[in-house]
C-alpha cells in the first residue's frame, strides 16, 4: 500500500511538467512598426550586466532603446550601462511601501517611449534570435507574455537548484495537460512583455509596489483585465545564470520569495507538488527501513521507484536547465536542499516578515492575495 501511494505521487510530476512551450519566430515581424523598449532593473550587477548587453547587441532585431535602471549600485554597473550606449536612469530612494525591483521597473517604464516592453532580469542574456522569438510569439498572443530563463549553471553547487527551477514551473500551472483552458497563477518575471497601453491601464508595476514576487501581482492584474496571460519555457531563446555567487546567495536567493509562492498557489496545485516532494523523500525513507528490516520485496520497489523519479526528474530538468545526468541520479540532495530552503523562507516570511536580498532589508507586504 505504501509503495501504491509513493507511486501515485510520482504521476503527479507528469500533470504539472507535461509540455513546455517554447517561442518562436514568426512572420508578423515582417515590416513591425512598433517600437521596442528594453527595461533592466540593476543593482550591483557589474559581473551579469554586460553579458546581457552583449546578446542584446548581436540579436538581428533591433530595439528601439534599452532602459538600464541602476537601483543605487555600489559597483560599476551604471558605467557599464553607459559604455554599452544604454539609457541609464539612477533610481531614487524607495518611496514607503514600495520593494526594490517593482520601483524600478516603474520608473523604467515611466521613461520608456516604446510601444511595447520588454522588461528583463540583469542576469538573463538572449540566444541567437531570442529577441525576435520573444516579440513575435507576443504578437501572436498579446496580453501579457512571460518566459523562464533556461538555467545556465558552471558550478557544482548551483545545480542544488534543481527542485526549485521544477517548482517554479510547476507551480505557475502554465504546463499541464489542461493547456490554456487553466488559467496560470501569474508571470515570470526574469523575462516579461506588454505593451505599453496595457501596462499602464492595468496599474503597471504600482500594483506590485510591496511585493517581492512583483510578477504573480502583475499577471493576475492582466487576467483581472481580461488580458491573456501566456508562459513559455526559455531552451533556445533566453538564458540566466543564478547566483553565481555562492551558495549562501542562492540560499538567500531562493528563500526571498518561495514561500509566498507556495501561499500563491492553488489548493489542488500546492497538493500536488507537495505529494510529489514527500514522494521524493518517502522513497529513501522506503529504501532505508527495508534495507535495516530485511524486506526485499520493499527493497525492489524502492529501488523501482527511485529509477522512475530519476527518469521523470531528468524528462524536466533537460527542458528547463543544463543540470546533467549526476543531478537526477543523486535527486535526494537537491530535494533536501529544497526542503530545508522552503522551511527558512517560511519562517522568514511568515514569522519574522523579512527577507535580506541585495543588501537590503525588505519587509514582507500584506498581500490582499
Amino acid at each position: 500500500m505504501k509503495l501504491f501511494i509513493l507511486f501515485f505521487f510520482w504521476c503527479f510530476g507528469f500533470f504539472f511538467l507535461w509540455k513546455i512551450p517554447l517561442p518562436r519566430r514568426g512572420k508578423k515581424l515582417d515590416g513591425l512598426p512598433l517600437k521596442l523598449s528594453i527595461i533592466i532593473p540593476a543593482r550591483n550587477e557589474e559581473k551579469t550586466l554586460d553579458r546581457l548587453l552583449s546578446s542584446i547587441h548581436r540579436q538581428p532585431l533591433r530595439p528601439h532603446e534599452v532602459i538600464v535602471i541602476d537601483d543605487q549600485s555600489k559597483d560599476a554597473t551604471a558605467e557599464i550601462a553607459r559604455v554599452a550606449g544604454c539609457i541609464v536612469i539612477t533610481s531614487t530612494d524607495l518611496p514607503e511601501g514600495w520593494t526594490g525591483k517593482p520601483w524600478a521597473c516603474w520608473q523604467g517604464a515611466k521613461k520608456a517611449t516604446g510601444d511595447l516592453l520588454l522588461f528583463l532580469d540583469a542576469d538573463t542574456f538572449l540566444e541567437r534570435e531570442g529577441l525576435a522569438k520573444i516579440v513575435s510569439t507576443y504578437l501572436e498572443k498579446r496580453g501579457l507574455l512571460s518566459v523562464q530563463p533556461f538555467h545556465q549553471m558552471e558550478k557544482r553547487y548551483e545545480r542544488l537548484s534543481a527542485i526549485f527551477n521544477i517548482i517554479t514551473m510547476a507551480g505557475m500551472n502554465a504546463f499541464t495537460p489542461l493547456g490554456a483552458r487553466l488559467k496560470p497563477m501569474g508571470a515570470f518575471g526574469p523575462c516579461m512583455i506588454c505593451s505599453k497601453e496595457d501596462y499602464f491601464k492595468i496599474g503597471g508595476h504600482e500594483k506590485a509596489r510591496g511585493e517581492v514576487l512583483e510578477s504573480l501581482v502583475l499577471g493576475r492584474e492582466f487576467i483581472k483585465a481580461k488580458q491573456g496571460v501566456h508562459c513559455f519555457g526559455g531552451k533556445g531563446t533566453i538564458s540566466f545564470r543564478m547566483y553565481p555567487d555562492g551558495l549562501k546567495s542562492l540560499i538567500e536567493g531562493f528563500s526571498k520569495g518561495f514561500g509566498t509562492g507556495a501561499k500563491a498557489m492553488s489548493l489542488v496545485s500546492l497538493f500536488m507538488v507537495v505529494g510529489w516532494i514527500f514522494g521524493g523523500m518517502g522513497i529513501t525513507r522506503q529504501l532505508i527501513q527495508s534495507a535495516i528490516l530485511g524486506d526485499p520485496i520493499g527493497l525492489i520497489g524502492g529501488l523501482v521507484l527511485d529509477l522512475l523519479y530519476i527518469l521523470q526528474i531528468h524528462w524536466m530538468l533537460f527542458r528547463i536547465g543544463n543540470f546533467g545526468f549526476s543531478t537526477t541520479f543523486l535527486f535526494q540532495i537537491p530535494l533536501l536542499f529544497f526542503v530545508l530552503v522552503f522551511t527558512y523562507s517560511i519562517l522568514r516570511i511568515f514569522l519574522i516578515r523579512k527577507v535580506r536580498w541585495k543588501g537590503r532589508e525588505v519587509k514582507m507586504a500584506k498581500s490582499k492575495n
